[in-house]
């Protein structure tokens, strides 16, 4: 099959001829019709990932079309799928408990294990993390759902509990925070876009934000108080570097809820905080990494209802070959929405 692979940090992915992947007992291989390009990617392309090395296979966004099931795999040639990026062993405590996405036995297919930027990807565990692609989704949708979505409806619903009504403050429209802006607005929540490219920022007020602050303009945070009337009542941290995380704490009100969806890894993983604002405000802070494979069915009935459409995630339609310049391209700003891999180009 072709795969881009990793071979030298910061450099072009090596579109190559790899080994078909094989099949696991309990799992899949799936042909590839999708994968997003996420900013974990990226953190894996730049060496700050502890699971990635050089001969990697990323990519952990997808969807396919099964093409060789496993005997205990629970699925048949054919069927196209969707896949959380964290792959559960559905048989420990956490499991068990319907907490799939704190599994200590975890497998991450293209963060640790080879991954879907390729024709072919293998997914073992497929019978309690897979899930059928709903009519109503196509593969490029669905693909660019991926962690993003995952995490930031993970994070207003089971972390935050948002609630109707409330204000929203999101710190990083990129992927998990255009994710929180459409989820939120769902869930009926009014929301502070906050970030420091103008054109996202027009883009989040075109989608539902209510109000849109510049970070880079002077007192951004009270500007949000300004506007929420006193501070957020949840603030999404999407971006996962120390100034956003100071402003997330800082916008919001007493009693209010910060949750962390940007991930801090490698040199971030360490910040400095203000901890005198979350104890005289008695904040709660909260993290989001991923979703229970279980709320599947409640992330998809939410977009079946209609009450939100991810259409405008998609911001561009790649193959293979152009992933590395999507990669690049989060070492600056980016433009509104999100890469997607659409074919392999094979």
């Amino acid at each position: 099959m072709r795969a881009a692979i990793l071979r030298e940090y910061r450099a072009p992915l090596q579109i190559e001829t790899a080994p078909d992947p094989a099949c696991p007992e309990d799992g899949v291989v799936l042909k590839v019709l999708a994968c997003g390009v996420c900013r974990s990617d990226w953190h894996a392309w730049t060496g700050e990932h502890p699971r990635v090395k050089p001969g990697a296979i990323l990519g952990h966004e997808y969807c396919g079309e099964v093409v060789e099931a496993g005997p205990r795999a629970g699925w048949a040639a054919g069927e196209v799928v969707v896949a959380p990026f964290l792959v559960s062993c559905g048989q420990c405590p956490a499991c068990r408990a319907g907490q799939e996405h704190t599994c200590p036995d975890m497998v991450y297919p293209g963060l640790g294990a080879p991954g879907a930027f390729a024709d072919y990807v293998a997914v073992p565990r497929a019978a309690q993390n897979l899930h059928r692609l709903p009519d109503f989704l196509d593969p490029v949708t669905a693909a660019g759902l991926g962690c993003r979505v995952m995490t930031a409806y993970h994070a207003l619903t089971d972390r935050a509990a948002l609630a109707p009504g409330e204000w929203l403050a999101i710190h990083g429209t990129g992927g998990v925070g255009l994710a929180a802006l459409l989820i939120g607005r769902a869930m009926g929540a009014r929301v502070v876009a906050v970030d420091v490219v103008d054109e996202k920022l027009d883009f989040a007020r075109a989608h539902g934000a209510e109000a849109a602050v510049n970070a880079r303009g002077p007192d951004a945070v009270e500007r949000i108080r300004e506007i929420t009337g006193g501070g957020a009542h949840v603030s999404v941290e999407a971006v996962g570097i120390e100034p956003t995380l100071n402003a997330s704490l800082a916008c919001l009100r007493p009693l209010g809820r910060h949750v962390q969806c940007g991930m801090p890894i490698g040199h971030t993983a360490r910040m400095e905080i203000d901890l005198n604002a979350v104890f005289m405000k008695n904040l709660a802070l909260y993290g989001s990494k991923g979703m229970p494979a279980h709320r599947y069915p409640s992330l998809f009935s939410l977009i079946a209802g209609g009450a939100v459409d991810f259409a405008p995630m998609i911001g561009q339609r790649i193959d293979l070959a152009g992933v590395s310049d999507a990669l690049a391209a989060f070492d600056g700003p980016t433009a509104p929405g999100v890469p997607v891999m659409t074919g392999t180009g094979a």
